[in-house]
C-alpha cells in the first residue's frame, strides 16, 4: 500500500463531499498519530520503547497556526486504512507502517455546530517527502509526546495521543498533568436524530467520545 500512497504525493488533495462517508448523519473522518523512535527510527516494535524515545508529528491548520494530527474525510471508494494513510500523506507528507486503530471519537465542529465520527490510527513514519499536496498550506513539526500534549489544539486528539502512548507503557506510569477535558461518553439515537450531515474539516474540537 505504501507505493500506492506515494503515487498521490504529486496529486492535489481530494476535495468535495460527493464521495464522503456518513454514518447516521455523522460525517466519518480518519487520521493518524505519525511517530518515530529517536534512537533507531527503524523498528516498528513497540515493546521496550520508552515514551521519552518517541517523537510525534503535528501539522498546522490551514486557517491558523493551531497544531493537530493529520485527518480528513473517509471516502466511499477506499477502505479505512487507505483513507488514513492518504490523509496523512496529503496533509503531513509522510508515509509509513500503519498500526492498530487507537479508537473512535465523536467531535463537534465549532464553526457549524455539526458532528463528526473520527477514527485514529498510529503510523510509524518510514519516509518524509519533500513534496506533498498540502506542503504550501501547512507546517509540520516533530515534537516530544509532552510537547504534543501541550500544543495539540483538539481535546479528542489528545485522547488519541494518550491511547497511542498507552501502547508503549502498559505497566509504566507516564507523568503528566491531567487532560483539561475528560470527554463524556454519549452516543444516543436522540442525539443522532438531532444533528446535520455537513461540517468543516478545520477548526473542530472535541465534544463526545465513544
Amino acid at each position: 500500500m505504501t507505493m500506492q500512497i506515494k503515487k498521490l504525493a504529486s496529486s492535489p488533495s481530494r476535495s468535495g463531499r460527493h464521495m464522503q462517508r456518513y454514518n447516521q448523519g455523522f460525517r466519518q473522518v480518519v487520521g493518524c498519530v505519525p511517530y518515530r523512535i529517536r534512537k533507531t527510527n527503524e523498528s516498528p516494535e513497540i515493546h521496550g520503547t520508552l515514551v521519552e524515545d518517541l517523537e510525534v508529528l503535528l501539522i498546522s491548520s490551514q486557517k491558523s497556526q493551531r497544531m493537530m494530527f493529520p485527518k480528513g474525510g473517509w471516502e466511499l471508494d477506499e477502505d479505512i486504512e487507505l483513507a488514513a494513510s492518504r490523509e496523512t500523506l496529503e496533509e503531513a507528507g509522510v508515509v509509513g507502517l500503519l498500526g492498530d486503530k487507537l479508537g473512535e471519537w465523536i467531535f463537534k465542529s465549532k464553526s457549524q455546530e455539526k458532528f463528526h465520527e473520527a477514527f485514529m490510527f498510529s503510523l510509524l513514519v518510514t519516509e518524509e517527502l519533500d513534496v506533498w499536496p498540502e506542503k504550501d498550506l501547512r507546517q509540520r513539526v516533530w515534537m516530544t509526546v509532552n510537547e504534543a500534549r501541550e500544543v495539540c489544539a483538539h481535546s479528542w486528539m489528545k485522547e488519541a495521543l494518550e491511547a497511542f502512548v498507552s501502547q508503549f507503557t502498559p505497566q509504566q506510569r507516564v507523568e503528566d498533568d491531567p487532560l483539561s477535558c475528560r470527554l463524556e461518553l454519549c452516543r444516543t439515537e436522540e442525539l443522532r436524530l438531532s444533528i446535520g450531515v455537513e461540517s468543516s474539516d478545520e477548526e473542530a474540537d472535541c465534544f463526545l467520545v465513544s
